[in-house]
């Protein structure tokens, strides 16, 4: 038996979403006037924007581009947008994770437009995105939430691209910089970076994604809940307050309260220097961990939100695959069973794995205070199948 870690996170949160709240959040820090209201009144609608209003603050929005509250998390925000603006010219699909993967089905086998193209690429990796056509429409994924890459910059969308760009970006935005000029429609949910409740979705429309959907209707039927066209134009009042479908207001008011905390602690720059000095631990540990790797192998491709990381060496490489699978498995187990940390193994698709959030609300010593814990619970492990 080895000894256990003495100090322990005081907060031992570490899912990739819904993520941890912001530190000191409770729940007697929301506001709960609108509670109990409904969502159309004055009061209602002025929080609603006030949710919008913060967001575009925070994340240094161009003026003209527009902002709404809609249903489903980012999976509804990301499929109202290829819903409405595919199938207008061709279009290419990137994917290098789960979350990628499910829009390439979408648009293989739901809405399966002319002229679709895929770009796919192995949990770590991404594919080579130069090759995409200016021409395409473009749907991808800024950061992999289940295997912690992201793209590396955007000097593969053209500045003069005739498509339109589709991105999810719902656990890179607000740890990691937009490029706004090349964002058409920008997708996110509210239980990633910012720690808030799930399900409402964020959708960001640039004047070409205006365009595109005023001057275009597809093929296809579009459920309400995809519908923001009115008399044949963008339908204005979704993105100043009223929504779709009935929102709700407690968790509405638990986003703006993350707002509020990170506007308060220095805004966009703070919450991005909070992930990277979380993301900078966790690699630091990776790199002297000899019997672990980054899934990513490209250091300029690795997240700061979600880091994924894989199993090597002789020991466990000789186990057979279910063995391997139980491995990160028994080490979450044992942790969670301590109340060390709660919600770090990988995603269910992805390699057999750990993944630690690092996301602007979690704390540096929390993730440093972990890292001890996974090396005892990986002994622990170790032990077991050799004695």
């Amino acid at each position: 038996m080895t000894t256990e870690p003495t100090v322990r996170p005081g907060r031992p949160f570490f899912s990739s979403g819904p993520t941890s709240k912001f530190p000191g959040w409770s729940l007697d820090k929301l506001s709960t006037d609108s509670l109990g209201r409904s969502h159309r009144s004055k009061l209602g609608k002025g929080r609603l924007k006030y949710a919008i209003d913060l967001s575009r603050e925070i994340l240094g929005i161009p003026d003209d581009y527009l902002i709404g509250i809609v249903p489903a998390s980012d999976t509804g925000a990301v499929e109202l947008a290829m819903w409405n603006m595919l199938g207008a010219r061709p279009a290419t699909v990137a994917a290098w994770e789960s979350f990628g993967n499910v829009w390439i089905q979408d648009a293989v086998k739901q809405l399966k437009p002319d002229g679709l193209s895929v770009l796919e690429a192995d949990y770590g990796e991404i594919p080579d995105l130069r090759q995409i056509d200016p021409g395409d429409d473009i749907v991808f994924t800024w950061n992999g939430t289940t295997s912690g890459a992201k793209i590396p910059d955007t000097d593969w969308i053209s500045d003069e691209r005739e498509g339109v760009t589709i991105n999810d970006a719902t656990s890179a935005i607000f740890a990691q910089e937009m490029d706004w000029p090349k964002l058409d429609a920008t997708t996110y949910s509210w239980q990633k970076v910012m720690g808030s409740e799930a399900a409402h979705g964020m959708l960001i429309l640039s004047p070409r994604a205006i365009e595109r959907i005023e001057s275009y209707d597809p093929e296809w039927p579009l459920p309400k809940i995809f519908r923001v066209k009115k008399n044949g134009k963008i339908n204005r009042a979704i993105f100043e307050g009223a929504t779709i479908n009935t929102p709700s207001m407690l968790a509405t008011e638990d986003y703006i309260a993350a707002l509020e905390w990170a506007k308060s602690i220095g805004g966009l720059p703070e919450l991005q220097a909070r992930a990277d000095r979380n993301a900078a631990v966790v690699d630091q540990w990776i790199e002297a961990t000899p019997w672990m790797r980054n899934m990513v192998s490209d250091p300029t491709k690795r997240t700061n939100t979600g880091v994924c990381m894989v199993f090597q060496g002789e020991w466990y490489d000789g186990l057979s695959v279910e063995d391997q699978a139980a491995v990160p498995a028994k080490i979450v187990a044992m942790l969670e069973e301590r109340g060390i940390g709660y919600d770090f193994n990988g995603y269910r698709d992805a390699p057999p794995s750990l993944r630690i959030w690092c996301g602007s609300t979690v704390e540096t010593d929390d993730v440093a205070a972990l890292l001890p814990w996974i090396e005892w619970a990986y002994a622990e492990v170790q032990a077991e199948h050799t004695s």
